[in-house]
């Protein structure tokens, strides 16, 4: 028997990186889709109001948002509407010298869902309920107006 020594051959010891570079883009395009999505969390319109205190953002309070279609959120994370009162009793039970309960509705929230979330939290024990709203624009909060010179005088 002869042995025959195959020292030519057409086999490529690339990496084809081809498929590699289809998968990542359509990786990247589901991470662009998705990513808003997850971030953006409660959507919500704010009722406007004019000469409203401004008070920054605080992550320590806790907040309960009703969207539009009345989809519950405690500190921007969904939750159903049949665990709020649960879930609020634990958030009052962290810090029980702080029972303030600020809500972020929808303004196209029905006023009848605004009223089953403020008996829930009255029953979870808040003490102090607060709707949050937005300044109107073109109007000032009043620290603002106060800071300016009466056009009488």
């Amino acid at each position: 028997m002869e042995s025959h020594d195959v020292k030519d051959t057409n086999v490529m010891a690339d990496i084809n990186v081809t498929p590699l570079v289809d998968v990542m883009l359509v990786l990247l395009i589901i991470f662009m889709i998705v990513t808003p999505t997850i971030m953006a969390g409660f959507q919500h319109e704010l009722p406007q109001g004019v000469n409203l205190k401004p008070r920054e953002e605080d992550e320590n309070r806790t907040t309960l948002g009703i969207d539009r279609n009345g989809n519950y959120y405690l500190n921007k994370r969904p939750i159903r509407k049949e665990d709020a009162l649960a879930l609020l009793k634990q958030e009052f039970d962290r810090h029980p010298d702080d029972r303030v309960l600020f809500v972020k509705a929808d303004r196209g929230l029905k006023y009848g869902l605004l009223m089953e979330a403020m008996e829930i939290a009255k029953e979870s024990g808040a003490r102090m309920i607060a709707a949050v709203s937005e300044q109107t624009p073109g109007t000032e909060p009043p620290e603002q107006v106060a800071a300016q010179p009466d056009p009488r005088m």
